[in-house]
């Protein structure tokens, strides 16, 4: 079994290669340096040279702020390049896992979290371009798996925890937006239900997130209770960053139908950002 891993240096991408790596796996690890998604010729080569039995697409623009400046680029890597993807896997007879993200959803949702036949709308460019993204795979491929993900985080720099390390040694007081909430998905736990997802040869869309839910503030103070920081954290509207791009109220995705299909209970974010944490000081 050969494993294609595309996005291998993003975030995601890095704990697979982790991952696969102590499982002695047989796989090729690429990114934009080695391979444009967006460029269709490119990819459906590489795919024809390589063979993969199994591709796992971790490449995306996930920048949300850029995607509403730049709506053309965030289309053609999460919408387009999925397509390019697609196509190469279904010429190769390679087994696609993508992933998506909680922003096809508005927020306006009020009677419980998220599940997966819940009617979607986003309410961004990087939410539409994501949700295109479904839209193609479910045109182009038959059999496939699909996770919608929620604020990842894991090694590097593009996530939460390590831009708010960065802020607490810049200034004591800071404000964290206590109206926007979702869940804190942590990549090892992203790659476990993953593979075990193929490993039980499932397939279709699943919400993949930990456990329970809470807001930017709410995980700020996790954040700063373990470390310890010494830092000031004020609860305030997300409105008062103006960002460019709108983020909805809620979207915290409901894990339960991914959770029995592997018989697995997935843990909490807060658990999960402990886990991590320690993981770093080590």
């Amino acid at each position: 079994m050969k494993y294609l891993i595309i996005g291998s240096k993003g975030q995601l991408g890095n704990e697979f290669v982790k991952r696969l790596s102590l499982l002695n796996y047989n796989f090729i690890g690429v990114d934009i340096d080695e391979l444009d998604i967006t460029r269709r010729d490119d990819v459906i080569k590489f795919f024809r040279n390589v063979k993969p039995d199994v591709t796992i697409n971790c490449a995306a623009f996930n920048l949300v702020d850029e995607a509403e400046e730049n709506p053309e680029k965030a289309m053609a890597v999460n919408a387009g390049g999925t397509l390019n993807i697609a196509l190469a896997s279904k010429e190769t007879k390679s087994f696609l896992i993508h992933y998506s993200s909680d922003y096809v959803f508005d927020g306006t949702k009020k009677d419980g979290l998220y599940i997966e036949s819940d009617k979607t709308n986003p309410i961004n460019k990087y939410g539409e371009s994501k949700l295109k993204g479904e839209e193609i795979l479910s045109d182009t491929l038959s059999d496939y798996l699909v996770f919608r993900l929620s604020w990842v985080f894991g090694e590097g720099t593009q996530n939460f925890i390590h831009k708010f390390i960065q802020w607490t040694k810049n200034s004591y007081e800071l404000k964290i937006a206590d109206d926007e909430i979702s869940i804190p998905t942590y990549t090892y736990d992203i790659v476990d239900v993953s593979l075990k997802s193929l490993a039980q040869g499932l397939s279709g869309l699943f919400h993949l997130t930990n456990s329970g839910y809470t807001s930017r503030y709410g995980w700020a103070k996790h954040i700063a209770d373990i470390l310890k920081l010494n830092v000031n954290l004020i609860p305030v509207s997300k409105e008062v960053f103006n960002l460019p791009a709108k983020r909805p109220d809620f979207s915290a995705m409901d894990n339960n139908i991914i959770s029995q299909e592997i018989g697995i209970v997935i843990p909490t974010w807060k658990e999960s950002v402990i886990n991590f944490l320690k993981s770093k000081s080590t």
